[in-house]
């Protein structure tokens, strides 16, 4: 008999059928990471504003299932709530631990400054940046600049934007991938580069590159403007990649067209990781529209989970890992498994079964049946 699961609205939701197997092996086409969230300890006595507890089996364990996939794995990001409950020392051990198990796939690691509690001079956050970068750099990791926000909070203009990440990009042992997060996913970051303007923004970025062409791997962009990604990936120089960011419009920015393509680091392909691969096996093939036919279908989920307000879309992200048994608690760092409605948890859980997202239907619809009977709908 077909599982089956009642909504909110009184009406039942049958379960689709289970997710089909995945190529394996990583593509050859394009360079694809999923960013990758954490497992909260469930029974560790933690909470808003106090340090991270994390299940690191589980928490390894999931970073397993992306290589398995064949996608590189890009730890201590914003899906994994860097900065948003996972501390600078939670994040350091997480980076450790990931890299030891590196042989199993690619792994880029985030660096930043959070470790930096209060207001900070540039010479601070320049120390603050490099210490981080040691670390993922000794780890044997690629490191991703990511964006700061005490830079944000300290920068008088672009220049101090050239001087600070300047001085990193002349002593890095290895290439680095430069990270441009727009404020949707952290309003903190409005402004980033010395101005709100996306052209003047990119520019700086641009001549930061210029200046230090053998240092930049890439540019993983996170804008949700499609538009402004392709301008921006036409000015970079040949060589470095753009990474999309864009989980609103991965499909056709990965596609390309005839005068060039992005490369992926989603947040979106910690719960897709079985359909990215699948998607970018079908466009090593050649295969364009059975590329699209696999990965466009996911769009409206992606969508969904990462509507405004944008920085909570780790909440669906989580929930669809517990709802496809890839960890046996919806918890999150920091109470976060609180920061999205009942209705938008429930259109997630019916999008994510639409295309075939789960592995287990059953399983999966007996714990959204549990879930809904603790928010108080009756099964």
């Amino acid at each position: 008999m077909t599982a089956t699961v009642r909504l909110p609205d009184g009406t039942r939701h049958t379960m689709g059928e289970p997710a089909p197997a995945s190529p394996q092996g990583p593509a050859g086409s394009r360079v694809v990471y999923a960013a990758a969230h954490v497992v909260a300890d469930p029974s560790a006595d933690t909470g808003p504003g106090r340090p991270a507890a994390l299940d690191w089996d589980a928490t390894m364990e999931f970073r397993r299932h992306l290589w398995s996939h064949g996608l590189g794995v890009a730890e201590a990001m914003d899906t994994a709530q860097r900065g948003m409950g996972l501390d600078w020392p939670t994040a350091r051990e997480l980076i450790r631990r990931s890299a030891s198990e590196a042989g199993r796939g690619l792994l880029a690691c985030g660096a930043g400054t959070d470790q930096l509690t209060t207001p900070a001079s540039l010479a601070e956050i320049t120390g603050a940046y490099e210490e981080q970068l040691a670390h993922v750099e000794d780890v044997g990791a690629v490191p991703i600049l990511m964006c700061s926000r005490a830079l944000a909070a300290t920068a008088s203009g672009p220049q101090d934007y050239r001087d600070v990440y300047g001085r990193l990009l002349t002593q890095v042992r290895t290439p680095v991938i430069l990270h441009w997060l727009g404020p949707m996913f952290d309003p903190a970051l409005t402004g980033y580069w010395g101005s709100t303007d996306l052209r003047a923004a990119a520019d700086v970025l641009l001549d930061l590159i210029a200046a230090h062409p053998d240092a930049v791997d890439g540019v993983k962009i996170s804008l949700l403007d499609a538009a402004a990604e392709v301008a921006f990936r036409r000015r970079l120089p040949d060589g470095v990649k753009c990474y999309t960011g864009d989980d609103f419009h991965y499909p056709e920015l990965i596609a390309g067209d005839d005068r060039g393509y992005s490369h992926a680091l989603l947040g979106v392909f910690d719960p897709l990781a079985a359909k990215a691969s699948q998607a970018v096996h079908r466009l090593d093939a050649g295969d364009v529209a059975g590329f699209h036919d696999v990965l466009d279908p996911t769009v409206p989920l992606a969508r969904r989970l990462f509507e405004a307000p944008t920085f909570h879309y780790k909440t669906g992200v989580v929930f669809l890992a517990w709802l496809s048994g890839r960890q046996r608690h919806f918890r999150m760092v920091g109470g976060s498994e609180s920061a999205r409605s009942v209705p938008h948890l429930v259109s997630v859980f019916t999008l994510a079964d639409r295309v075939g997202l789960f592995p287990d239907p059953e399983s999966a619809a007996a714990r959204m049946r549990a879930w809904l009977t603790v928010m108080g709908v009756d099964q």
